[in-house]
């Protein structure tokens, strides 16, 4: 099946935004003290490292492979990088405020990624992925809300 460079590159962004919110939710997880937030960074974790496999399931496929070295990015998490410093702050709404900037980062990702030229497994893969990380950052959204309230 030949595939074209949009499509391949469109699927490595995805895979790399789904890296950085794992890592990010895993971080959050192993620090934050809230035992409700610790419970759902790793659902999110999860639920991330799961995208990837499936991603990753596609692209071979289609005949190619992830390579974990080809982010155009870099290897730093800069996305999430400030999640360490709000986490040692222990506010609950500056950790939440920061899970949510990372959210933002793959909503806006899998939006690109809808917008492309899918082929239709793949298309119907991303659709879901969008509605799972958008239901996570509207989630996220709400609880820092909530905490921007009771503050």
């Amino acid at each position: 099946m030949e595939i074209n460079k949009e499509v391949l590159s469109t699927v490595h962004h995805l895979i790399e935004r789904c890296k950085d919110g794992a890592k990010g939710y895993k971080t959050a997880a192993q620090d934050v003290e809230d035992r409700d937030l610790k419970d759902l960074f790793m659902k999110y974790a999860v639920q991330r490292d799961s995208m990837i496999t499936e991603l990753q399931g596609e692209l071979h496929k289609m005949g190619h492979t992830d390579d974990e070295s080809s982010s155009l990015e870099g290897t730093v998490h800069r996305i999430w990088i400030d999640i360490k410093s709000a986490i040692s702050s222990k506010d609950r709404k500056r950790i939440l405020e920061e899970c949510e900037r990372g959210e933002d980062y793959a909503v806006k990702a899998f939006e690109e990624a809808r917008a492309a030229n899918l082929p239709g497994n793949l298309k119907q893969i991303v659709e879901q992925q969008y509605m799972d990380v958008k239901n996570a950052h509207d989630h996220i959204r709400a609880l820092r809300d909530k905490a921007r309230s009771e503050a």
